[in-house]
C-alpha cells in the first residue's frame, strides 16, 4: 500500500488494482464488481444449491453475498477509526460515495476520499484535471510544500464547517461543498440558516444533533491522525507576511496575491510590509531578513515559552503558527478593543474538521498570549475576566504605584485576580512625576520614549489616542563664547569616542566578574594609548567636544563612569532593542499612568514596613502599623530602598538575591527646567529638538549638558536640561535659585552674542534627596554582571514577586522596562 506521504506513486496504486481486478481499472466500476464477485464465490461459498434449482436463482444469491461481502472498505491508515468512509468529493458520477473503492484516501479521521474521485483529478484525460492543474499552478508559484492532490482536496474540495451562533446551540454544522465561508457568515450562522440567509422550512433546525465526528475532533489522537496540518484562507496576518511563504506561516497559498514570488525578493525581505490605518510603530513580525528587534516574532517559528506551554505542535508547529499570527494581526489592527475567542474564530477560515480543532485550539493560544502580555494589554479597562478561573491567583497585593507595580495590578485585574496596591506617596507614578506650572508638560523623571516600534508605551499612546513628537537627529553642539562647533570635529571626536568603546569592548571578550574594571578607568587608558601610538595631537575643542561625549555616557549610566562596570556597563545590547523613532511625550508619562491606575484599589500614603512570609498566608505590615494578607506579594519599590533595608523581610531574602541588589549601582540624574518670556534660542537652534553644551573643561562636565525644547510647536518658551556625573554631587545642597543661577550663567555663554532673559518660572529636582526613590536608574557597578537583573526579578517560594526597571535585564534605566516587569509579573503570578 502507499504510504500517506507518496502522493506521487498513484500509478503504481492503480497497477495493483489491475492485478485484482483481472486487468480493468478501479474507475470501471462495473467490471470490477463482476470480477470480484465470481472470485468471491468460488471461495466464499460452502453450501452448493439443491439440484434443480435453476441457474439465474444461484448467481442472484452469489451477487447478494458479494454485495455485503465488498460493499465497504476500510481505510487503511493505521490507527484510523473509520470503518465505513464516505467519499467527501462526489466529484464524479462513479464516486464511491459510502460504497466500495479500491482504496481510500485520508485527510482526518472523519474525511476520505475515494480512488474514483482521486482519478478525477489526477488523470490527464478526466474532466478535473484541468481544474488540479490550474491549482497546482498558483500553489507552485507561491508556496513552498508539495502540491499533492490530497493537499489539491484539503485546500478546494473539504467541505466547510461553521458554528451555530445562538448561545444556547453552538453545533458545528458541515455546509454544502459548494459554499465558501466567509467570516461574515461565520459571524452570523444559525442553524437552518441557507447562506442567502434565508431560512429552511420545518421545524427549527438547532435541535438537530450535532455530527458524530466532531465529538472526536478535541481529542489529541485526532490531530496526530491529521495528514495535513491546516493552512488558513484570507487571515488577517496577511498583509504582515507577504515576504513569506504563505505555507511556511499558516497560510493558503491558494489564496495569496500572485505578486508573492516579487514580494520575497531580495529587496523587500527586510522591509516592513505597509498596512493602511496600521502605526508605523507595529511591527509584530520579523521579516524575513530581519533581526534584533524588541518584542517581535518570526511567523515561521515557535518561541522557547510557546513549545514549552504547546509541546504538541513541536513536530509540525503549522497550526500554532496560523492561530499565533492571526491574533496578533488581529489585535495590532484594533489594539482599543478586547480581542476574544468570538472575534478571532469567524477569520479562521479553513476547510474540513479541522476548522473545528483551530477553533478549540484558539482559546488555549488567545489565553496563553494574554497571560504573557502579548494581546490585550496596556490600557485596556475590560468588563469581565480575561483569563479561567484557574489562571487567576486568589489575592495579590502590590507594592508600589510606579510604572511596574500599576501594569502588573493592571493586568492581574483584568484577569479577574484581586489586587491591592500599596503606595508610600500621596500620589501615584513613582519616579515619573509630570510638571504643568510652566505652561508645557515637563517631566521630572521620565520624558523621552528611546525607540518606539513595538514600543508598549506607543501602544498605549494609539489607545489613547495620544500623538508623540518625533525628536530630530541634529544636535549641535554650542560652546562658551556663543559659537556653534563645527560639524566636522563633532563627527571626527564621535568616531574616536565610538571607537574607545569599541576597543574597551574588544578587551572585555575574555574578562571574568573578578577582572573588572572601572569604565572611566578603562576609557582613559585606552585614550591614553591611542594618543600615544598614533601620534595624533587633538586640538583644545576637540577635547572639549570629547568630554561632551563622556557626559553623554555618564547620562546614559545615570552615574560617574569610575563606578560603573567596564565589562558590563552596556550589557543589555546584547538583546534585541526597540527600534525606530526616539519621542518626546508632550503629554507626559502620567497621563498613561493615571489611565493604568483608573478603577484600581489604590492606598496612598501606605508606606510598608514589613512583609511575613513564612506561612502560607503573607503579612503586609505598614508604617503605621495596618496589616493586609495576600497569597502573593509584588514588589516593585526602587533598588536603593531594597539595599537600605526599609522594607522588613521575614525570613529574610536569600543571600543570592542580597548579593544581586548591591551588585548595581542606584544611578542619580538631576533636571532644571526654566520658563522664558520668548523663545530667544530659536534663530540660533532653527528648530532643533535640542542642542549641546560642551564643557569648557573636564570638571565642568556634566553641568547642563544638554537642553530640550519641551515646546516643539513653538507656542510656550520652555528649556529642560540635565545634569550628570560629578555635577550632581555638585549641585545636591544647592538651593532653586543657585542651580538656576549657574544654569543662565551657562546659556548667557552659549547665546552671548544676543540677550537673555530671566526666567519667568522653573523648578529643580531633587532625587537624591526623595526618601521614596533616592535614585534615578539603575546602573552594573565594577564587579558585577547584567545577570544581576535576572537574579532580583527571581520570586522567593513562589510567594513574593519583583518587578521594576532594576528587574529587567532587556530593557534596565526605562519607564518601557518598568513596565514589561510589571507585565512579566502577572504573568508569573497567574501561571498554573
Amino acid at each position: 500500500m502507499l504510504t500517506d506521504a507518496d502522493y506521487s506513486g498513484n500509478a503504481s496504486g492503480a497497477r495493483r488494482s489491475k492485478k485484482r481486478s483481472s486487468g480493468d481499472s478501479p474507475g470501471d466500476g462495473q467490471s470490477v464488481r463482476s470480477s470480484g464477485r465470481q472470485v468471491n464465490v468460488r471461495v466464499k461459498r460452502t453450501n452448493n444449491p439443491p439440484p434443480g434449482q435453476c441457474k439465474r436463482k444461484a448467481t442472484d444469491t452469489e451477487e447478494e453475498d458479494e454485495q455485503s461481502e465488498k460493499k465497504y472498505r476500510k481505510c487503511e491508515k493505521a490507527g484510523c477509526s473509520a470503518t465505513y468512509p464516505v467519499c467527501f468529493a462526489s466529484s464524479n458520477e462513479r464516486c464511491a460515495k459510502n460504497g466500495y473503492t479500491s482504496r481510500w484516501y485520508h485527510l482526518s479521521c472523519g474525511e476520505h476520499f475515494c480512488n474514483e474521485c482521486f482519478d478525477h483529478y489526477y488523470r490527464s484525460h478526466k474532466d478535473g484535471y484541468e481544474t488540479y492543474a490550474s491549482w497546482k499552478k498558483v500553489w507552485t508559484s507561491n508556496g513552498k510544500s508539495e502540491p499533492s492532490l490530497k493537499a489539491f482536496m484539503a485546500d478546494q474540495q473539504l467541505p466547510f464547517w461553521v458554528q451555530c451562533t445562538k448561545p444556547a446551540c453552538r453545533k458545528w454544522r458541515q455546509l454544502t461543498k459548494e459554499i465558501a465561508l466567509t467570516p461574515t457568515m461565520a459571524m452570523s450562522y444559525r442553524c437552518g440558516v441557507k447562506f442567502n440567509n434565508t431560512k429552511i422550512e420545518g421545524s427549527d433546525q438547532c435541535s438537530q444533533p450535532e455530527d458524530l465526528r466532531v465529538a472526536e475532533v478535541i481529542d489529541s489522537w485526532w490531530h496526530s491522525m491529521l495528514i495535513l496540518p491546516p493552512l488558513l484562507k484570507d487571515s488577517p496576518a496577511s498583509p504582515f507576511l507577504a515576504a513569506y511563504y504563505p505555507d511556511c506561516v499558516g497560510m493558503s497559498p491558494s489564496s495569496c496575491p500572485g505578486s508573492g514570488a516579487e514580494l520575497r525578493g531580495q529587496h523587500c525581505r527586510t522591509a516592513q510590509p505597509q498596512i493602511p490605518g496600521l502605526s508605523p510603530y507595529f511591527q509584530p513580525f520579523y521579516q524575513p531578513n530581519e533581526c534584533g528587534k524588541a518584542l517581535c516574532v518570526r511567523p515561521d517559528m515557535m518561541e522557547l515559552d510557546e513549545l514549552y506551554e504547546f509541546p504538541e505542535f513541536s513536530r509540525d508547529p503549522t497550526m500554532y503558527l496560523a492561530l499565533r499570527n492571526l491574533i496578533l494581526a488581529a489585535w495590532h489592527r484594533d489594539c482599543k478593543e478586547v480581542l476574544t475567542p468570538q472575534k478571532c474564530a469567524p477569520h479562521i477560515v479553513v476547510r474540513g474538521l479541522v476548522r473545528v480543532r483551530c477553533v478549540q485550539e484558539m482559546d488555549r493560544v488567545l489565553h496563553f498570549m494574554t497571560r504573557k502580555g502579548l494581546i490585550n494589554t496596556g490600557v485596556l479597562a475590560v468588563s469581565r475576566p480575561l483569563l479561567p478561573e484557574r489562571y487567576r491567583s486568589k489575592n495579590v497585593i502590590v507594592i508600589g504605584a510606579g510604572a511596574s507595580g500599576l501594569a502588573a495590578a493592571r493586568q492581574l485585574q483584568n484577569f479577574g485576580t484581586q489586587v491591592v496596591v500599596l503606595e508610600a506617596r500621596e500620589r501615584i507614578g513613582g519616579r515619573v512625576w509630570d510638571d504643568a506650572s510652566l505652561g508645557v508638560t515637563v517631566g521630572q523623571g521620565a520624558q523621552i520614549v528611546n525607540g518606539c516600534v513595538n514600543n508598549p508605551i506607543a501602544l498605549m499612546c494609539e489607545q489613547m489616542g495620544i500623538k508623540m513628537h518625533k525628536l530630530g537627529e541634529r544636535c549641535d553642539l554650542f560652546q562658551e563664547g556663543g559659537h556653534m562647533t563645527d560639524t566636522a570635529i563633532d563627527k571626527r571626536m564621535e568616531f574616536h569616542f565610538n571607537a574607545i568603546l569599541d576597543v574597551v569592548a574588544e578587551w572585555r571578550k575574555d574578562k571574568t566578574q573578578n577582572q573588572d574594571a572601572p569604565l572611566g578607568e578603562k576609557v582613559k587608558e585606552v585614550y591614553k594609548n591611542f594618543l600615544q601610538e598614533s601620534g595624533i595631537q587633538f586640538s583644545e575643542l576637540e577635547e572639549k567636544v570629547m568630554q561632551f561625549h563622556l557626559s553623554n555616557l555618564e547620562y546614559a549610566c545615570g552615574s560617574t563612569l569610575d563606578q560603573v562596570s567596564a565589562r558590563s556597563w552596556d550589557h543589555n545590547e546584547f538583546f534585541a532593542q526597540f527600534s525606530g523613532d526616539h519621542t518626546l511625550l508632550t503629554r507626559g508619562y502620567s497621563a498613561l499612568l493615571l489611565r493604568l491606575a483608573q478603577g484600581l484599589d489604590i492606598r496612598t500614603k501606605c508606606a510598608v514596613q514589613s512583609i511575613d512570609y513564612s506561612g502560607d498566608v503573607i503579612k503586609v505590615t505598614s508604617s503605621k502599623g495596618s496589616q493586609w494578607t495576600a497569597h502573593k506579594v509584588l514588589v516593585t519599590v526602587p533598588l536603593t530602598l531594597l539595599q537600605k533595608n526599609l522594607i522588613q523581610f521575614y525570613p529574610p531574602l536569600p543571600e543570592r538575591k542580597l548579593k544581586a541588589l548591591n551588585s548595581l549601582g542606584a544611578g542619580i540624574i538631576e533636571k532644571i527646567a526654566l520658563q522664558f518670556p520668548y523663545r530667544f534660542w530659536d534663530k540660533k537652534v532653527q528648530g532643533a529638538d535640542y542642542f549641546g553644551h560642551v564643557p569648557p573643561s573636564p570638571d565642568q562636565r556634566g553641568m547642563f549638558g544638554v537642553f530640550y525644547d519641551l515646546d516643539p510647536q513653538g507656542k510656550q518658551s520652555v528649556l529642560m536640561s540635565v545634569i550628570t556625573g560629578d555635577a550632581v554631587p555638585f549641585v545636591r545642597d544647592m538651593g532653586e535659585s543657585e542651580v538656576v543661577c549657574e544654569c543662565m550663567k551657562v546659556l548667557r555663554q552659549l547665546f552671548k552674542e544676543q540677550e537673555v532673559p530671566e526666567p519667568l518660572n522653573y523648578f529643580v529636582t531633587q532625587w537624591s534627596k526623595d526618601v521614596w526613590s533616592q535614585m534615578s536608574y539603575s546602573f552594573v557597578k565594577t564587579g558585577g554582571s547584567g545577570e544581576a537583573y535576572d537574579i532580583i526579578a527571581e520570586d522567593v517560594q513562589g510567594k513574593l514577586f519583583f518587578a521594576g526597571e532594576a528587574t529587567n535585564r532587556h530593557f534596565p534605566q526605562t519607564v518601557t522596562g518598568a513596565y514589561l516587569s510589571g507585565v512579566r509579573e502577572a504573568s508569573k503570578m497567574s501561571a498554573v
